[in-house]
């Protein structure tokens, strides 16, 4: 029986050809329960739901054209976490499997290549295997929109490249200065210094409100805000770089799209120092009005046909994939990421089924630093309590240090957990 295979979707085609061992290829959701976690229950639940999320359950391949996703044969098996959050995924790892799943005490986390799907599409899949496995352990758990039932089969909509669903008809292309990028030290090891702050979501919402915008602009300005004050120190203000920070946005909240495949696109907004000094408030109401006026439904269908577009070109098709891969890289290193300072990604919050909000402590979400800068943020909020993780590559805190001390001065409560060593 010939094996199943799925193109790369658009935002994916970029992460097999860019993949080095100092750039993250991976993400990491995962729930902690309240208690310890049957190894082997949770291995049942993973194998169960392999025929509903066929599209995980892959590995990569290569043919002289194109990489494409093939249906792995080898069962997924629950290793025992280890080491750091985020390990590099190798070539040969990945002719395995794209996908991890560990267990560590009360912990269930799974981690993605990015050609996989995004963090919309990882926390329904955690969420899921959480159901599934609290439901081998005996609790009844009903459906839910981060909640797929293993009995289900996949929808077409799930599968498909929603971009060539939703290309604008004319292309809108990207126009971003270099923006400023944070250095230091780099750990030579792969060491990842993870530091993750944990604060009330109503206290969040609460200073958001104070501000009059979103937690997402309100966190993407408190960033801002910490890394004008960093490039101060270094740099004279004429010899300063516009300070951006990478925004996702989910295009399936825009476009209602229900797949699981990757669907989203990044809004590199902030501010020039050399303009001027930008107080808390003013970066507050220039990154809104910014990220009101790029996400909207027009400007990405145009951002989405600009992606779209080389991918119909005949003779870009047929180029052999080697010279596929050195024109990819090279785009990308000249420009894939220097319009953004750093990333903040915040999967808002997630809503569980109340039998599992029971027995769910709380949710993580962790992405790993960027190939040409070493610092990144994530953010998810569950259960009353918003986790936001940054990680960085080099051994200068600085970052973290400014920006949880200024979210403490406004008057948030922050606990603090590091695998620093």
């Amino acid at each position: 029986m010939a094996k199943k295979w799925y193109r790369l979707d658009t935002a994916a085609l970029i992460f097999p050809a860019i993949a080095r061992r100092n750039w993250c290829n991976v993400f990491r959701v995962s729930a902690t329960l309240k208690e310890p976690v049957d190894t082997a229950v949770l291995q049942q639940a993973l194998d169960d739901l392999r025929p509903r999320f066929p599209s995980f359950f892959v590995c990569l391949r290569q043919c002289f054209f194109w990489y494409y996703l093939e249906e792995t044969t080898e069962p997924v098996r629950v290793r025992e976490d280890y080491a750091y959050p985020l390990t590099f995924m190798s070539r040969k790892e990945l002719r395995r499997s794209c996908l991890r799943v560990f267990s560590y005490k009360n912990r269930i986390a799974v981690e993605f290549f990015h050609s996989l799907t995004d963090g919309h599409g990882g926390s329904v899949f955690l969420s899921s295997l959480v159901a599934r496995y609290l439901e081998l352990k005996g609790v009844t758990i009903p459906r839910g929109p981060f909640v797929r039932g293993a009995e289900d089969p996949p929808t077409r909509e799930e599968l498909e490249d929603s971009f060539f669903t939703y290309a604008g008809d004319f292309s809108e292309k990207r126009d971003d200065s270099v923006a400023y990028h944070l250095d230091g030290t780099a750990e030579r090891d792969g060491f990842k210094h993870l530091t993750t702050g944990i604060v009330e979501t109503q206290t969040l919402l609460d200073l958001a409100h104070r501000y009059k915008v979103s937690v997402t602009v309100f966190l993407a300005a408190v960033m801002a805000k910490s890394v004008i004050e960093i490039q101060d120190a270094e740099f004279p203000k004429r010899w300063q770089k516009p300070v951006k920070i990478s925004l996702p946005v989910d295009l399936r909240r825009l476009f209602g799209s229900d797949t699981l495949r990757n669907f989203s696109l990044v809004l590199h907004i902030g501010v020039d120092p050399r303009l001027g000094e930008y107080s808390l408030e003013d970066l507050c109401k220039s990154i809104s009005h910014q990220l009101a006026a790029g996400a909207t439904r027009q400007h990405m269908a145009g951002m989405i046909a600009a992606n779209v577009e080389p991918q119909r070109i005949v003779a870009l098709r047929l180029a052999p994939l080697v010279l596929k891969n050195f024109v990819m890289d090279l785009v990308y290193r000249k420009g894939g990421e220097s319009g953004g300072s750093l990333n903040i990604s915040n999967l808002g919050a997630l809503t569980l089924p109340e039998a599992m909000e029971e027995a769910v402590e709380r949710v993580e979400f962790i992405i790993g630093p960027q190939r040409s800068y070493p610092n990144n943020c994530s953010v998810i909020s569950f259960g009353g309590k918003t986790c936001i993780n940054m990680i960085r590559s080099i051994r200068e805190s600085e970052l973290e240090r400014r920006f949880f001390s200024t979210l403490v001065e406004l008057g948030a409560a922050v606990s603090i957990e590091s695998n620093r060593r």
